[in-house]
């Protein structure tokens, strides 16, 4: 166990140090950190500084932020860094494990918020074991002057979101709020990305039900699967809505009223992803009602097929077990051409059932 736990350790160590920026963080809290910024007046702040020495000169000056970006911590590492910062025990608790659902506290004079991030997975084909949908989560905790964001799956590198804030230094220099307004409304917008690549996968489920001969026995499972996928997706999209509410409507530490209108922005995008899943849940019940009624058809077919041959072999059946008696005075039993005129008649019967079927749809 020692050794994989080291193994695992030096993984994430080189995958951190892929997906950093051009200026990593020396700190010594941990190989969690990914990325260790200071900003003051929108602008980024090089410097070799590690984490300790970036707050230093963030309070020294007494303006900017610095943020600072964590993948998995351990609990050891973290909770260097909660003492540092000055961070609510509770908040530290779901910070190093998962939480279930979507939510913003407030501690103090800090906010904690944490998203479910999603991300689509590609697949070559849809079957009933593709994976569609991969969850993951991003914590922030949101102070006067730092953000601290941590990033738990392998998804939702935040990297490129900070090159779009660094490049727009009129919002960036509205501290951290402007940094949380921007994680929001990136999770959101990675929401309408993954149902814009779900409904791709409906419209080949609903092509699969109603198309003539598609002949895929197992279009019930891939639905039912396509509907897990998109439970998943909801789990972590609709209990997203309250926290928006709160961060727009109520006073929160950092978040000024000037910012709450960003907040509303957000949450009408969220309003959008929600009604877009309600939609395709609804969707796929109506493709499986479909599907169960074609099976039902196919059901109805097959049992009327059997039935009309069974009508049909039912006739030589009766004339054999009446002539197969043995009693010695039966009609025509001792005529030369007995034999052949019962076949004729039986011959007769069927092709006459059996046309009759026909004309009937039964076969």
């Amino acid at each position: 166990m020692p050794l994989i736990t080291s193994i695992r350790r030096a993984v994430r160590r080189s995958y951190r140090r892929a997906v950093d920026l051009s200026h990593p963080a020396r700190s010594p809290l941990g190989s969690s950190v990914v990325n260790c910024v200071v900003y003051r007046e929108g602008a980024r702040q090089y410097g070799d500084g590690d984490v300790e020495d970036a707050l230093r000169r963030v309070r020294k000056a007494g303006d900017g932020f610095v943020w600072i970006g964590l993948h998995e911590p351990e609990q050891e590492e973290f909770t260097d860094l909660a003492e540092l910062f000055g961070l609510h025990r509770l908040a530290i608790e779901d910070a190093v494990h998962e939480h279930p659902r979507p939510k913003v506290a407030r501690y103090d004079d800090m906010l904690f918020a944490v998203f479910k991030t999603v991300c689509y997975v590609e697949h070559a084909e849809l079957t009933a074991t593709s994976e569609v949908v991969d969850t993951g989560e991003l914590i922030a905790f949101v102070g006067a002057d730092f953000v601290i964001t941590i990033r738990h799956g392998g998804h939702g590198s935040l990297g490129p979101l900070r090159e779009a804030l660094e490049a727009d230094p009129e919002q960036l220099a509205k501290g951290p709020a402007a940094v949380l307004h921007a994680l929001a409304d990136h999770v959101v917008d990675e929401y309408l990305a993954v149902a814009d690549a779900v409904q791709g996968d409906i419209e080949v489920v609903e092509n699969a039900v109603f198309s003539e001969g598609s002949g895929r026995g197992d279009a019930g499972r891939i639905i039912y699967q396509v509907k897990r996928e998109l439970l998943e997706l909801k789990r972590a999209v609709a209990p997203l809505d309250r926290p928006l509410h709160q961060l727009a409507t109520q006073p929160m530490p950092v978040i000024g009223p000037e910012n709450r209108g960003y907040f509303r922005d957000v949450a009408d995008h969220l309003t959008r992803a929600t009604e877009q899943l309600t939609s395709y849940d609804a969707l796929l019940d109506s493709i499986l009602q479909a599907h169960l009624a074609q099976v039902t058809v196919a059901q109805n077919e097959d049992m009327r097929k059997i039935t009309a041959w069974a009508a049909i072999v039912a006739i030589p059946t009766m004339v054999c077990g009446v002539y197969g008696m043995n009693f010695d005075h039966m009609p025509e039993l001792h005529w030369t051409y007995g034999y052949p005129l019962v076949l004729s008649v039986i011959a007769a019967a069927c092709f006459v059932i059996h046309r009759g079927f026909r004309r009937n749809g039964w076969l």
